[in-house]
């Protein structure tokens, strides 16, 4: 035997289960977009830091040509002192 307050509370409980279900469902769909948002700003910071780090490579073998140039260029005023200075023998 049924009662009218047995079957109230059987649809309030099934209304209170739907809108459960339907938070869970918005739930995970927000977690799902959050997940693709990090994972593409991860993937951007990924590239960033690729790009620092050839830079800084480059800067690295740039400091490395610049020394070469200045040490060449050193020899180089020495030779031509060598060569273009009178000698007093």
């Amino acid at each position: 035997m049924e009662t009218k307050e047995g079957n109230n509370n059987e649809k309030k409980f099934a209304g209170f289960g739907k809108k459960v279900d339907q938070f869970l469902d918005e739930l995970n769909e927000a977690g799902e977009k959050l997940q693709k948002e990090f994972q593409q700003r991860y993937d951007e910071l990924k590239v960033s830091a690729e790009k620092l780090k050839k830079e800084a490579e480059n800067k690295e073998r740039w400091k490395e040509v610049e020394a070469s140039l200045k040490k060449a260029g050193d020899e180089l005023g020495k030779a031509f002192k060598a060569a273009f200075t009178n000698k007093k023998e």
